[in-house]
């Protein structure tokens, strides 16, 4: 599931639930890589920092992830 929260002086902050916690550290660091924005593993979750939606989903297709298998 990808998600969107919106924080403090109206920053974003892309969320990524879901995954195991054994490729959740590989998933994390490739997108962060990708988009060039900074992020962390929390409570099973991935954030990144900034609106990346769309663009993650094309990045977990690109990865192998099934098109089917991701929620907006």
């Amino acid at each position: 599931t990808i998600r969107i929260e919106q924080r403090r002086f109206k920053k974003y902050l892309t969320i990524v639930e879901g995954l195991e916690d054994t490729i959740a550290k590989e998933v994390a660091k490739t997108l962060k890589s990708k988009l060039a924005c900074g992020g962390t593993i929390s409570k099973g979750r991935i954030e990144l920092q900034g609106n990346h939606r769309t663009e993650v989903k094309k990045i977990l297709i690109q990865e192998g992830f099934k098109e089917n298998a991701i929620h907006d």
